[in-house]
């Protein structure tokens, strides 16, 4: 028995040495339903007993130490705080006298205990790390059964598990507990009277086992509402500077015609609306136009270099903020051909087209906008 404690408390601290923590990126999560992040577990128990009134030096000795079992079903509330019921027991050896077979007995313990996940608290919370160090304490209710005694207890101690897969782990558990007086059901006589041994059992235990996972055993990420608005709020922005851009080429063509005095006038403006740069915007990484509204003057722009035999440039953009320079060359190249397809689909003729891509570039802010096409009459 002394050997078995030995290489479970060996092969427990070897473990724990070898275990290396992937790195965080802390956020906020979302509670779930009372039904997920549920566990399982099941375990081999090494326990050994004394009471208060000895030293707890030599705790491996056979004549106090036993093989037993435990199971447990709990949950986690949060990433960072969890219950969890346990029984543990079946055999042990309360500490009466240095015999095993006199202080052998059958018990049973059960356990509430409140779990502090510190991996999670302190460092953040990551489904894939591989140790999470969880102190808890709790409550129990035990009986030895082989002397008919109840006895309420105290305990605490440290869960560590080592992730497996996002269903399984290793757990090792490191546990004190404490009894009341009656527990070992020891008596004595004296005078004629019978009275409980006045002193309290202690237990220490090292457990090895698995823990599983019931159904769903992750916490979401709670959406970043900031980032969201801010995207939002860039968008709005990008619109209010087309149309601001849109009322200032009105106004310049209002003048044209207003200050011209060719009687032609009104087919040179519709020329002059023609030559005003178009731009076609796509999602970042992306060769597909983000909206077929913007084809619209594209489309414009088209019929009007048919109408007038002009040749079209097309220019390709990238914003320099992501991708390495070959990537976003090779995007904004991507990008001008898209828009050149959709004016040949309108009919302008392909040797009528030049393609130009820029790259990567920081011209607008914010840098979304400089993931575009822009279309103009050469």
């Amino acid at each position: 028995m002394k050997k078995i404690l030995m290489v479970l408390a060996f092969a427990s601290v070897s473990v724990a040495g070898m275990a290396q923590d992937e790195p965080t990126q802390k956020f906020s999560v979302a509670t779930n339903s009372f039904w997920s992040n549920w566990f399982v577990q099941a375990n081999l128990v090494g326990t050994s007993f004394y009471n208060d009134g000895e030293s707890y030096r030599g705790l491996l000795k056979d004549y106090r130490t036993n093989l037993g079992a435990s199971v447990a079903i709990g949950k986690w509330f949060t990433p960072g705080l969890g219950l969890r019921t346990k029984v543990n027991g079946i055999w042990g050896r309360t500490v009466i006298s240095e015999d095993a077979e006199t202080n052998a007995n059958k018990y049973w313990t059960a356990n509430e205990q409140v779990l502090f996940n510190l991996s999670n608290m302190f460092c953040g919370y990551n489904p894939d790390r591989i140790w999470n160090f969880i102190p808890y304490f709790g409550g129990s209710v035990s009986r030895n059964m082989s002397y008919d005694q109840y006895a309420m207890g105290l305990n605490f101690g440290i869960l560590n598990t080592f992730k497996v897969s996002r269903k399984l782990a290793v757990n090792l558990d490191l546990a004190f507990g404490g009894h009341e007086t009656d527990f070992d059901g020891a008596h004595f006589t004296r005078d004629g009277k019978r009275w409980n041994l006045e002193q309290k059992d202690r237990t220490v235990s090292v457990e090895v086992g698995l823990t599983y996972n019931l159904g769903k055993g992750t916490f979401d990420k709670v959406p970043d509402v900031d980032a969201i608005k801010a995207l939002m709020q860039s968008e709005i922005d990008g619109l209010n500077d087309q149309l601001r851009a849109a009322g200032e080429e009105n106004d310049r063509l209002n003048n044209i015609i207003k200050n011209h005095k060719c009687p032609e006038a009104k087919t040179v403006t519709v020329k002059e609306v023609a030559v005003a740069p178009v731009s076609v915007f796509f999602n970042i990484g992306k060769s597909k136009v983000a909206s077929k509204k913007d084809l619209v003057n594209v489309k414009n722009l088209a019929e009007a270099a048919k109408a007038n035999d002009k040749t079209i440039v097309v220019t390709g953009y990238a914003d320099a903020k992501t991708g390495s320079a070959a990537f976003n060359q090779k995007l904004s190249e991507k990008r001008a051909n898209t828009v050149k397809a959709e004016l040949v689909k309108m009919g302008v003729d392909a040797s009528k087209i030049e393609v130009v891509a820029k790259g990567g570039v920081k011209i607008l802010k914010p840098a979304s906008y400089d993931r575009r096409a822009t279309v103009e009459i050469k």
